[in-house]
């Protein structure tokens, strides 16, 4: 199939871009124009204003499926998250129903209903849009709401492998008890082969998780030991300086994965029943006890 990728050149969108042209797949990446020098060979899509269904038209000429990996924490003049979550997907999605490009997979969040954020906000608005189509039968799309998803490349796995390194951690409050169940980015992407190939029928919502759900911090003790370090000394941040903290990263670069943003996401645990997900896989995805073995490459 020739597939349409956005955020290519990103964590997620790296390991998907090798794994569709593994299983043959003719991969025509889309990358935002401040990376365009890094990735000669793609296309230039700005998500930050390419809000219009006529802007994609012409890009999705000879495509058979849309496959949207491009994702933000938080806002910033640069990447608005209202435009890069949700106007811009909206426009490619009915630019998709106008081209009779069907197949679309959108890689969305576990976790997001229920939450004030905007992040959760904009990321439902965009499934939202999805949904619409496939409920006028103009699009066959499918869902994908992974946990944490930890691979070599993202800034929150490369944040608690740092964390993991301290004999001595001091913890958010919230990090303590918030439950997550982290998902190997090698697993997301065979999902989406899967999709795009023997699953080529099954459209809906997945929950992408790991096996077995597991607190934040209790995560990153699992990660030291995976690296061969002793347990360490685990201290708690009390909450006013946990959102000082937060308050804190909102003055650093965007890429920066602690933020009031990230600090409300974890008032919900981010987990899920893996049945769906193992089932596109054949198996169980990897447990977050072998991320490092199975993740960090």
């Amino acid at each position: 199939m020739h597939i349409l990728l956005t955020g290519s050149t990103g964590f997620i969108g790296q390991t998907l871009r090798q794994a569709l042209e593994h299983a043959g797949h003719q991969v025509h990446g889309g990358v935002s124009p401040h990376r365009a020098s890094e990735a000669p060979d793609q296309v230039p899509m700005d998500f930050a204003r390419d809000t219009m269904p006529e802007v994609w038209l012409p890009r999705l000429q000879g495509i058979d499926a849309v496959v949207n990996a491009v994702g933000v924490l938080r806002d910033s003049p640069a990447r608005p998250i209202d435009a890069v979550h949700q106007h811009t997907p909206c426009a490619l999605f009915e630019a998709c129903a106008r081209a009779g490009v069907r197949r679309v997979v959108q890689i969305s969040a576990l976790g997001i209903e229920g939450s004030a954020t905007r992040y959760a906000r904009t990321k439902l608005a965009a499934e939202a849009c999805l949904r619409s189509l496939a409920d006028a039968d103009k699009l066959d799309p499918v869902i994908l709401r992974p946990s944490v998803v930890f691979g070599k490349g993202g800034d929150s796995s490369a944040l608690f492998m740092n964390l993991a390194r301290l004999p001595v951690a001091v913890f958010p409050a919230p990090m303590l008890t918030a439950r997550i169940q982290p998902v190997s980015v090698h697993d997301l992407a065979a999902a989406v082969v899967a999709l795009l190939g023997p699953a080529l029928q099954h459209t809906g919502t997945v929950a992408c998780t790991g096996p077995e759900p597991v607190r934040m911090a209790d995560f990153v003790a699992s990660l030291r030991q995976q690296q061969g370090h002793g347990p360490a000394l685990v201290l708690r941040l009390p909450l006013p300086l946990t959102r000082l903290s937060a308050r804190l990263g909102d003055l650093l670069p965007a890429s920066v994965p602690w933020c009031s943003e990230s600090l409300a996401l974890l008032d919900s645990d981010n987990v899920g029943n893996p049945a769906a997900f193992e089932q596109l896989l054949g198996r169980p995805g990897v447990h977050y006890s072998q991320l490092v073995a199975g993740a960090w490459r």
